[in-house]
């Protein structure tokens, strides 16, 4: 493995993370960390009572997007023109405490004994410490605060006092503030502000429409300078004690001003229960209304139940989501961050949403949805919310006019979906991904195949599902082109999921999942002709669909070229690429790392070092079709030249090692999947979490250590445990039947909680698996 080395600064606990004592330099790093989500919203974990050091004050809405024109020097045609971003929205946790004419600030104010703790059993952050002011009085004061996930429209907050050394008041200012910065601002005009010699970067994409405060509830409106969408937000306070409020207004924040009577001896609160909507609509009446019904109707809700609604949820969700490690607590803390990240981001109460690629964590990669979320995310929902899988292939199909309009800016047909999006449009300004990428379209005809194998959901595939696989065939028979020389089909100028390799020709993975596309569609097709003929014939009119297309691209899957040396069954990445010069990856200095900051970009070309895994994806997911041989020297081969600069790269790596029985290597790249962004590992935890990649740790522990296969008849498992641990399990839910696995030095055991028997294999012997489970001793891999 490429040198990663790990920075540890939380403390390990399995089900918490805990930061003791606050240390600036990682105070990016602990927003990231201690982001909180509920797929309509997130927040980062920043100091809401103000903070004058280096931070990212961050607050995002799920798809609610700004937008501004692509900056190209030079614009060629097909070159996206327009990009969205998600925006940095209304800091709804806004506060201000003053004490003695001294306000709060940890970057100038004199604390000690500070905790802060992500509790990822509740789904709660809390965070203490306490506070002495110039004139000596001392405070103990403690934040709470969680996202809904039985409602996601709310957010709550509990700040706690207690006075250790005085009696007096304590003054504190409740806001909803829309003059939040987007820093992430490359190329646009950007206002500087300067505090304590930290300087925040950054633009205000909001305008504040209307405020007001009625029955003790404030209210705000605010508006995107150009993309037109409103965000209302509102909160009421609550306390132990008779609130008297005095409503400030100023441009762009609505707030409420308190004054709390502290005693020694004695814990004095304030309560904010906030509710938010937003819609993409320039009627403001209509978006105001909207939010007052709502914030009424939720109006009844305290604290309390919140509370206690969210550990239930929580409670509940963990009982089939979790994996437990025992012998190993600090990967398991790694593994329950990034279940925890993966599904806070993304449940799937809502088709209209994704999951961006850092969830809702911070301003890099722009809040967009890529490819990842159905080449790694899709089978963690396949397994344990169906429903939210579907939803995802459902997001896609919504999208799938703009898939086809973005075919025709690149001169072709059919649907290419795009690299980076947010509305379905291509919002990739880097136009060599947003370009050369197309095997995004394949991923989604691959989640297609897969959650149709796993779920048999015959209405969405016969509906929704093989209206996109015929767009997306079309797309690549129209793409692609024969080779003079041999009368290959294949596809030229592109690049594959190892982006260091750019405007190649014939990558194998792209080919191979074009070739999948093609024979899956056909298969579709036959099969609707004999149980769905009226619907067939109503999807091939939506899509136009010419007799002759079915047959050309049964030719062009039979003649797809898949460059390959037939004698060792060694594929080559891409045409030539075997001819590329070497780097030796291993031995890279660390100074270096990341390449893509430190090289010219034009010399990471150069070589055969690849960024991630490309080829090795295809025996991940279709392995079946791979022999022990194959797959053992296509991993060998393409290991030892990756740098795995993407995050994306150790789970698939981890998966294959455990495969092929190299059981140290295998867990070394578990390692550094499951605390990815806890050790900060890539050196961009600041950057926001990785989240769609955080799916490759349950990816390890079920694909990887389970040893799960699901391209076969039925599922498939091979497990092995690390030497380090006593035993792992985790739950499946597969057709009706809810499946336990459970794995420890000696054996693997299997059963049915609920549902009916199903069939597996195991070590390649077949299972009839019942509530009275199965047991198998753990055989040796490789």
């Amino acid at each position: 493995m490429a040198t990663k080395v790990a920075d540890r600064y939380y403390k390990v606990d399995p089900w918490k993370v805990i930061e003791e004592g606050f240390v600036p330099k990682y105070g990016r790093n602990s927003e990231s960390i201690f982001c909180l989500a509920n797929e309509f919203m997130g927040i980062r974990g920043y100091f809401e009572e103000g903070y004058s050091g280096n931070r990212l004050l961050g607050s995002y809405f799920n798809h609610l997007y700004e937008e501004m024109e692509a900056q190209h020097w030079q614009y060629f045609k097909g070159m996206a023109t327009r990009v969205c971003f998600g925006v940095n929205s209304v800091d709804w946790l806004y506060t201000r405490i003053i004490l003695d004419d001294e306000q709060l600030d940890l970057a100038k104010s004199k604390f000690s004994d500070f905790r802060r703790v992500l509790d990822m059993k509740k789904g709660v952050l809390t965070r203490e410490f306490v506070w002495e002011t110039g004139s000596g009085k001392k405070v103990k004061i403690t934040f709470l605060r969680f996202l809904s996930m039985d409602k996601p429209n709310m957010g709550f907050q509990k700040i706690s006092f207690e006075p250790l050394n005085f009696n007096g008041e304590i003054k504190i200012r409740s806001g909803l503030d829309y003059s939040i910065l987007h820093e992430i601002a490359e190329g646009w005009d950007q206002t500087e502000t300067a505090d304590n010699e930290f300087k925040v970067r950054g633009k205000n994409f909001w305008t504040m429409q209307r405020a007001e405060e009625k029955d003790g509830m404030v209210m705000a409106l605010g508006k995107t300078i150009k993309s037109g969408h409103q965000l209302f937000s509102s909160f009421r306070l609550n306390s132990d004690s008779e609130l008297n409020t005095t409503f400030i207004i100023e441009e762009k924040l609505a707030a409420q001003d308190v004054i709390l009577d502290l005693q020694k001896g004695n814990i004095s609160y304030i309560e904010k229960v906030a509710v938010h909507y937003w819609e993409k609509s320039d009627d403001i009446e209509s978006v105001w209304a909207k939010g007052i019904k709502l914030a009424t109707d939720y109006k009844t809700i305290s604290f309390e139940y919140g509370y206690n609604t969210q550990v239930k949820y929580w409670e509940k969700a963990w009982e089939n989501i979790d994996i437990p490690i025992d012998g190993d607590d600090e990967n398991l803390q790694g593994v329950r961050l990034s279940i925890f990240s993966l599904y806070s981001t993304y449940h799937g109460f809502d088709a209209n949403l994704n999951i961006p690629c850092k969830g809702l964590t911070a301003e890099v990669y722009h809040g967009q949805v890529f490819w990842d979320t159905e080449s790694y995310c899709m089978p963690f929902y396949i397994f344990n919310n169906p429903k939210a899988a579907k939803n995802l292939l459902l997001y896609r199909h919504k999208f799938l006019p703009q898939a086809c309009e973005r075919a025709e800016q690149l001169d072709c047909v059919g649907a290419r979906y795009p690299m980076c999006t947010l509305d379905g449009t291509e919002s990739c300004a880097t136009w060599q991904h947003g370009d050369f990428e197309i095997h995004v379209s394949a991923a989604i005809s691959y989640a297609i195949w897969l959650y149709n194998k796993l779920c048999n959901d015959k209405e969405f595939l016969y509906n929704q599902g093989i209206e996109m696989l015929m767009q997306i065939s079309r797309y690549y028979a129209n793409r692609g082109e024969y080779s003079p020389l041999n009368g290959d089909f294949g596809l030229y100028g592109v690049m594959g999921p190892d982006e260091y390799h750019m405007n190649v020709n014939n990558n194998a993975y792209t080919n191979v999942m074009a070739k999948k596309t093609f024979e899956f569609t056909l298969e579709v097709i036959e099969e609707m002709k004999k149980n769905a003929p009226d619907l067939l014939e109503k999807v091939s009119k939506k899509v136009a669909l010419k007799d002759d297309e079915p047959s050309d691209w049964k030719v062009k899957a039979e003649k797809m070229r898949i460059p390959m040396n037939k004698e060792t069954g060694l594929i080559e990445q891409h045409d030539g690429y075997f001819d590329l010069p070497e780097v030796d990856v291993k031995n890279i200095p660390e100074s270096q790392i990341p390449i893509y900051k430190h090289w010219a970009y034009v010399r990471i070309f150069r070589y055969n070092m690849i960024k991630q895994p490309d080829v090795l994806l295809l025996p991940f997911f279709f392995s079946t079709e791979y022999s022990y041989e194959q797959k053992k020297i296509n991993y060998e081969y393409y290991e030892a030249r990756c740098i795995h600069e993407s995050s994306l790269s150790p789970s698939i790596h981890s998966i294959l090692a455990s495969e092929l029985g190299k059981k140290e290597e295998a867990y070394e790249f578990f390692k550094y999947m499951a605390r990815l962004d806890l050790d900060n590992y890539n050196k961009n935890t600041d950057q926001g979490l990785h989240v769609t990649s955080m799916s490759g740790a349950w990816l390890n522990m079920v694909y990887g250590f389970g040893g799960l296969r699901t391209d076969g008849d039925v599922l498939i498992f091979k497990p092995s445990i690390p030497d380090k641990w006593n035993s792992f399990s985790f739950k499946l839910l597969y057709k009706d039947a809810l499946l336990y696995v459970h794995v420890d030095k000696e054996k693997a055991e299997f059963k049915v909680l609920s549902g009916s028997s199903i069939s597996i294999k195991v070590y390649d012997e077949l299972y009839t698996v019942d509530s009275n489970g199965i047991s198998v001793q753990l055989q040796q891999l490789g």
